[in-house]
């Protein structure tokens, strides 16, 4: 797979999650509310990430070497959670709808080719705010001050 089918398999990505976005009207008045500051939900968080998320983006949130490109199979490798992914630049609704409905349903299309999984089922809405929450407690001030005026604004 070339760098140029990698970065365009990105953007459509990013372009369907914003139209979704935008389309369904989501925004933090869905009631996600992330809890970073709360040691409790936070630790919760990361046990839950540990055991069904660490696998694939990294028991340090690392993501996988080569993220930005596909892998063998054509398909999208895990970002990292952390200050040098994207993950940072969605807001807290869109990132709990792309955990628990995994991707291709997020964006309307089921060949979307990743190996994110839906966790509708597995994880409680609880344990997905949890562990996002645990992400969100790892970023760098900087980083987590922009998020939250992201989400004030939405």
């Amino acid at each position: 797979m070339s760098v140029k089918r990698a970065l365009i398999s990105g953007a459509v990505f990013l372009i369907g999650a914003a139209l979704v976005y935008f389309a369904t009207g989501l925004s933090n008045a869905g009631g996600v509310v992330l809890k970073p500051n709360d040691a409790s939900v936070v630790s919760h968080g990361a046990e839950v990430y540990e055991q069904n998320c660490a696998s694939c983006h990294g028991s340090n949130l690392e993501g996988e070497e080569g993220w930005q490109g596909l892998d063998e199979d054509g398909r999208l490798r895990a970002p990292p959670h952390d200050a040098t992914g994207h993950t940072w630049h969605h807001d807290g609704e869109l990132l709990f709808r792309l955990t628990k409905y995994g991707p291709a349903e997020v964006i309307g299309d089921p060949s979307y080719a990743t190996n994110m999984p839906a966790y509708e089922g597995i994880l409680s809405d609880d344990e997905i705010i949890a562990v996002l929450s645990y992400i969100k407690s790892t970023w760098p001030p900087h980083i987590r001050a922009r998020h939250d005026e992201m989400e004030e604004r939405r």
